[in-house]
């Protein structure tokens, strides 16, 4: 479901994209097209995206691109997929329980999770905050354990 939704392969096409979406959420989900994890959230991602459409934009982002690795080191993407949120090009941030709080980590469980995280955020945003509270129970929110190098 992939081929749906736009993918960026170069820093330029990001920046543009960050810099451009304005009064909107940009959901950009950094991963691979052939990881299976990655193709469960890109079909949630292309059967949410219409739905979402008046107050966000979701675009994919191919972690295995040169000119993308910019970013992978600054958001510190090491488990995939990976989703990080903007607004007006800030950085939204998310408290899901999860010890980082810059991105979202995993598959979304359901199509309605996803739709609901959006929205949180937007509504959020509209009203200045830069991170919010997730809307989610805990049992539909991805575990995952944090692995710090040179620690």
């Amino acid at each position: 479901m992939s081929y749906l939704l736009t993918t960026l392969t170069e820093k330029r096409e990001v920046d543009s994209l960050i810099r451009n979406t304005i009064d909107k959420v940009l959901v950009l989900r950094f991963g691979r097209a052939s990881d299976p994890v990655c193709l469960q959230l890109d079909d949630i991602l292309s059967k949410s995206a219409r739905e979402v459409s008046k107050f966000a934009t979701v675009s994919l982002v191919d972690i295995d691109s040169a000119g993308i690795q910019v970013y992978v080191k600054y958001f510190d993407i090491t488990l995939i997929p990976s989703t990080i949120f903007f607004f007006n090009a800030h950085h939204m941030k998310m408290d899901s329980g999860s010890a980082d709080h810059t991105k979202w980590v995993g598959a979304f469980y359901r199509k309605q999770d996803f739709i609901d995280v959006v929205e949180a955020i937007y509504r959020g945003a509209m009203k200045g905050k830069l991170i919010v509270s997730c809307p989610l129970p805990p049992e539909r929110i991805p575990k995952f354990q944090l692995l710090y190098k040179d620690v």
